[in-house]
């Protein structure tokens, strides 16, 4: 059944919802941080991605959570699929983003959780337990990491940028005009960072990211986040992130770098 909100959650009611938010990334923290001293079980899923039990069971722990505090809540899960996807507000959860970095051992994976006001992200954390670091985003509020406001860096040119993209094995032939594009103007770049590289663009340690091959609940928290801190994130028509956002996002740390990466990646896929 649809919930009975008609305006997006503002004031008192959006504190109530981040501070929920914030609830369940200690829940997701706590079993994340525990299962981190040895290698996971891995399986396959269909597409081939990676996933372990842990995945499963902390998306189960915050679906029964979301469950009992707003059960007219929608929730959308990377492992259990969608419930309630009609809700004004639905929660957006992708309960390890970097399987194979958790499985690997490399401490770059945490847990996503996004609210969405009728396909729009409002709230968003990104949470990395092991490395103690938790960015918390909100519309129309300053991002925050572990508490303190964060910004991103004001980088004038992509030839002076560091560039991030989660995995160069993500974009499919059809997609590697655009990243090429970007690889080739940037400064420097890193790879394979995770949801930990946003994190670090709306600090101001990185200026600018792409990534292709992702779905929703890869991205939906990077939007709060990143234009809390003076970002801008898109797709990589310019779109802004929503519900049906397709599986290529463009971010950078402001409105004019992210207007000239926009520009090159479009020439490049023309």
């Amino acid at each position: 059944m649809p919930s009975t909100v008609i305006r997006p959650p503002a004031g008192k009611m959006l504190d109530r919802l981040v501070a929920f938010a914030q609830a369940l990334a200690d829940e997701s923290g706590k079993i994340l941080y525990a299962a981190n001293a040895r290698r996971p079980l891995v399986e396959l899923k269909p597409d081939r991605s990676l996933v372990t039990k842990i995945d499963r069971r902390i998306e189960s722990r915050l679906r029964r959570l979301i469950r009992a505090r707003f059960p007219g809540h929608g929730v959308l899960g990377e492992e259990a699929g969608g419930q309630n996807l009609d809700a004004d507000l639905l929660w957006v959860i992708d309960p390890i983003d970097g399987t194979a970095p958790f499985v690997a051992g490399v401490p770059v994976f945490g847990t996503l959780i996004a609210l969405l006001y009728r396909g729009e992200p409002i709230v968003g954390v990104i949470d990395h337990p092991i490395t103690g670091d938790r960015w918390v985003g909100a519309r129309g509020r300053p991002t925050t990491r572990n508490g303190r406001r964060c910004r991103t860096r004001q980088c004038k040119s992509l030839k002076d940028a560091l560039m991030s993209a989660s995995n160069p094995d993500f974009f499919k032939p059809v997609d590697r005009p655009g990243f090429e594009a970007l690889r080739s103007r940037t400064q420097w770049r890193i790879y394979g960072g995770s949801c930990f590289s946003y994190g670090l663009l709306a600090s101001g340690r990185t200026d600018v990211a792409i990534d292709s091959g992702l779905s929703i609940h890869d991205f939906a928290a990077f939007r709060p986040v990143i234009e809390g801190a003076g970002g801008v994130v898109t797709d990589w028509d310019g779109k802004p992130i929503t519900l049906r956002t397709g599986k290529r996002i463009l971010a950078a740390g402001s409105a004019a770098l992210h207007r000239q990466a926009l520009a090159a990646v479009r020439r490049a896929m023309r």
